[in-house]
C-alpha cells in the first residue's frame, strides 16, 4: 500500500536527506515543503497519511501547524522534529497529539523506526474497523476475488471475511490446512483483495536446501560464489509493491527462519554477498500443512517466527468437514473438465454425492478435482457413471488398513495384517449385521448402493433387515 508522506522544515538540505532516505527505503510517495504556509493547504487536498513537522520554523510555528492539524484533520499522523532534546517539549507535543518526536540531528534507522511504527499503528487501527465492519454486517464485500474457492461452509466463508479485512493491510498473514485445501488460492484472493500494483510471486520452501532458497529469494552480488559472475535479483525484488507467497514454510531450514523473520521484522533482506541491506516493499503470505507448533517441540522451527507469523491466521478446514460443499465443487469440476476436452458437460446423478460424501478425502479438494476430471473424461454418455466414483472410492478404502506389519518371532519373521476386529471376534451373524449398519452410514440409508457395496441384492439386504 503507497503511504503519502510530507516533510516540513525550513532546512532544504534536510528535506533532501530525509526525503532521499525514505525513497531509498521503499516508501515512493514522499513529498516535502520548505514553506510552512503551505502546510495547511496541501493537507487540505487530502491524501497524506504521515506529516512531518519542525518545531522551530519562520512566520508559523510547527506547534501552531500540529493544533491546527488536530482540529481540522484528525486522521493525519503527525511526528513532531525538534533540535531541542527537552522533556517538556516532547511532553507538549505529545499534549497536542503528536504520535512521536525526533531530536535533531538523527540517524536514518531511528526516522525509519518511526515510520513503521506509525504505519504499523495505522494498519492496526485499519484493521480494527475492518473487522468490526465485517462482523456487523457479515457478507463479503469482494466475493469476486474468492471465487475460485467454491464453498457455503460458514467457516471458510468467515475466514474469506477475515482474509478481506486483512488484505488492504502490510500484516504478514499465515494460511494453515491440510494439502489440497486451498492455500494457494487463498493468498491469491487475498492479493488480489489487497489492490496491490505489484506481483503475486510463489516460493515453495519444501525440499530446497538454505543456498539454493536463500538465492531464489534474495539474489546475489556478482562474485558472492563460484559462478556469480553478474548481480541476480531475488524473488522478493519481484515481488516489490506486491505479495510474496511462501509455501510450506514449515520446511524451511534454520539459517532461512532466521532471514525471514529479519524480513518480516525489519522489512529488509540481504542479498549474497551483499552487506549492504535492501528493504522489501512485498507483503509476506506464508502457507503450511505441518502443525507448526509440534515442530517448535522437536527444535524445528523457530518460536519468534511462529509469533511473527500467528498473530494473523487463517486454517482452511478439510473437506471432510464440510461435505455440503461437494456438491458445489463437483459440478464446478464437472464443468471445468468438460471445457477442457470440449465435450458436453454430462450429468451427475445424486447417488454420486452419497459415495463422496462418505468419503475421507485424504487429498482433500485437489483428490476430488482429479477424481471428477478423470470420470468426465471416461465418461461416454450424457452422465457421469456411478461405477466410475464407485470403483475410485472403493478401491482407496480398501487399502486403508492393509499394511503388511514384520513380526519377528523363534528367528522367523512373518508377515502380519493388523487385525480388522480388536478385541474378541465378533460371531458371523453380529458381523454381517455390523457390515450392513457401516454400509447403510456410509451410504445415507440408501439400500440400492449399501447392497451393492455388500455384493448383495437390494431384496437380499432387504430380507437380511426384515
Amino acid at each position: 500500500m503507497n503511504r503519502v508522506i510530507l516533510i516540513v522544515d525550513d532546512e532544504t538540505g534536510f528535506l533532501h536527506s530525509a526525503a532521499l532516505s525514505l525513497k531509498l527505503a521503499g516508501y515512493s510517495c514522499v513529498e516535502t515543503l520548505s514553506d510552512p504556509s503551505e502546510v495547511l493547504p496541501r493537507l487540505d487536498r487530502g491524501g497524506v497519511d504521515l506529516l512531518f513537522l519542525d518545531i522551530i520554523m519562520p512566520n508559523v510555528s510547527g506547534m501552531q501547524l500540529l493544533t491546527e492539524t488536530q482540529q481540522k484533520h484528525p486522521d493525519v499522523t503527525v511526528v513532531m522534529i525538534t533540535a531541542l532534546n527537552d522533556a517538556k517539549t516532547a511532553l507538549s507535543c505529545m499534549r497536542l497529539g503528536a504520535f512521536d518526536y525526533l531530536v535533531k540531528p538523527f540517524e536514518e534507522n531511528e526516522l525509519l523506526n518511526v515510520v513503521r511504527k506509525v504505519f504499523s499503528n495505522r494498519d492496526a487501527q485499519e484493521l480494527s474497523s475492518s473487522l468490526r465492519r465485517s462482523v456487523l454486517e457479515s457478507r463479503l464485500h469482494t466475493m469476486e476475488y474468492f471465487s475460485a474457492i467454491n464453498t457455503n461452509h460458514p467457516v471458510l466463508l468467515s475466514a474469506f471475511r477475515y482474509a478481506e479485512a486483512l488484505a488492504p493491510t502490510d500484516f504478514p498473514i499465515l494460511v494453515t490446512g491440510e494439502t489440497g485445501t486451498g492455500k494457494e488460492l487463498m493468498a491469491r484472493a487475498i492479493h488480489k483483495a489487497s489492490g496491490r500494483k505489484g506481483e503475486f510471486v510463489c516460493v515453495n520452501a519444501g525440499g530446497i536446501d538454505d543456498t539454493v532458497l536463500n538465492d531464489t529469494l534474495f539474489g546475489h552480488v556478482k562474485g558472492a560464489f563460484t559462478g556469480a559472475d553478474r548481480d541476480r535479483s531475488g524473488l522478493i525484488e519481484s515481488a516489490a509493491r506486491g505479495t510474496l507467497f511462501l509455501d510450506e514454510i514449515g520446511d524451511l531450514k534454520p539459517e532461512s527462519q532466521i532471514k525471514l523473520l529479519r524480513l518480516l521484522q525489519e522489512g529488509v533482506y540481504y542479498p549474497i554477498g551483499s552487506d549492504r541491506a535492501k528493504r522489501s516493499t512485498a507483503r509476506v503470505i506464508a502457507a503450511t500443512h505441518r502443525n507448526l507448533k509440534q515442530l517448535i517441540d522437536k527444535g524445528h522451527f523457530r518460536l519468534d517466527l511462529f509469533y511473527r507469523l500467528q498473530a494473523h491466521e487463517l486454517h482452511l478446514p478439510p473437506l471432510r468437514e464440510r461435505p455440503s460443499d461437494i456438491p458445489l465443487l463437483v459440478h464446478r469440476f464437472a464443468s471445468d473438465a468438460a471445457e477442457r476436452i470440449k465435450k458436453e458437460t454430462p450429468n451427475i446423478p445424486q447417488d454420486i454425492f452419497v459415495l463422496l460424501a462418505n468419503h475421507s478425502w485424504p487429498g482433500n479438494v485437489r483428490e476430488l478435482q482429479g477424481l471428477i476430471y478423470d470420470a468426465v473424461s471416461r465418461s461416454s454418455g450424457k452422465t457421469i457413471s456411478l461405477d466410475v466414483i464407485k470403483d475410485k472410492i472403493c478401491a482407496d478404502t480398501q487399502m486403508v488398513g492393509k499394511e503388511q506389519v514384520a513380526i519377528t518371532a523363534d528367528n522367523e519373521t512373518y508377515n502380519i495384517r493388523p487385525a480388522l476386529f480388536p478385541g474378541p471376534l465378533p460371531t458371523v451373524e453380529e458381523a454381517e449385521m455390523q457390515l450392513i449398519q457401516e454400509a447403510l452410514r456410509r451410504t445415507d440409508g440408501n439400500k440400492t448402493l449399501a447392497a451393492e457395496m455388500l455384493g448383495l441384492t437390494r431384496q437380499t439386504l432387504i430380507r437380511k433387515l426384515k
